[in-house]
């Protein structure tokens, strides 16, 4: 359990994929580039790969997304932030929002 105060520290926002590309030599990896409504893009390292087809597939989606998470280098690409998403044994999906919704709302 965490508390209200932990959980008011995560800080989760719209973003819209505007490209994603396989990560070379890794069969799970996709390496997006996300405009969550800052003067720069970011880049996302996710574990998505294997539910796609092909990366094209997500560009153009209105995802969730947390935004302050510490950099983490994955691969040699430095990620920064993660992507939500929801995984059963049967089903996955990206926690998409209405495109209508403005990429660095913040949710919540």
């Amino acid at each position: 359990m965490i508390t209200i105060d932990e959980f008011s520290k995560i800080e989760m926002k719209v973003g819209k994929i505007l490209s994603a590309e396989k990560v070379e030599d890794a069969d799970k990896l996709f390496k997006l580039s996300v405009d969550l409504g800052e003067e720069n893009t970011r880049t996302i390292i996710s574990g998505i790969a294997p539910f796609f087809e092909t990366p094209e597939m997500i560009i153009g989606k209105h995802v969730a997304f947390v935004s302050n998470l510490e950099p983490r280098t994955i691969r040699g690409y430095e990620s920064n932030g993660m992507i939500m998403a929801v995984k059963t044994d049967s089903a996955f999906a990206l926690m998409e929002v209405p495109v209508t919704i403005t990429p660095g709302t913040r949710i919540g």
